[in-house]
């Protein structure tokens, strides 16, 4: 399964029908499938305790919060990401406040100093990917349904 994403780095979900629409791009999966681009898969990396940034969790769920209230709080975000967002705010807001209330978010892994985290919602299961520059703003954020 790929992560969908939007031009550089940002946020998208939706039905295969849709994701065309939604999506500027694709990435393949190199959580769940290193060889995704056909090279040889690089050695196994002992799996990470802890995030690669401590604050992934907490941006991520500030980022959740501002979509389900209607507004997304470009200000946690580094500026060329604020704008790809900005293209698909319409499509995306909507999508992350049909998943309902925010169950769980919970570290799975991290990958190149992005943090994958598995986010239960009240009518969705999803994994999220975010990425945290060194001014700590958020870099990279991606999201898909839990396989």
């Amino acid at each position: 399964m790929k992560f969908l994403l939007l031009a550089a780095a940002a946020l998208a979900l939706a039905p295969v029908a849709a994701q065309a629409q939604v999506a500027a791009g694709a990435m393949p999966n190199t959580f769940d499938n290193p060889d995704a681009r056909g090279q040889a898969a690089a050695p196994a990396r002992p799996v990470a305790t802890q995030p690669a940034n401590p604050a992934s969790e907490d941006a991520l769920r500030a980022v959740i919060a501002s979509a389900q209230a209607g507004a997304l709080d470009y200000g946690l975000m580094t500026d060329d990401l604020a704008g790809k967002v900005r293209e698909q705010e319409a499509a995306v807001i909507p999508l992350i406040q049909g998943f309902g209330a925010l169950a769980a978010v919970d570290f799975v892994g991290s990958q190149d100093r992005n943090d994958l985290f598995s986010v239960t919602f009240a009518e969705a299961a999803t994994e999220w990917v975010i990425g945290i520059n060194d001014a700590g703003k958020i870099a990279a954020l991606l999201f898909r349904p839990a396989e």
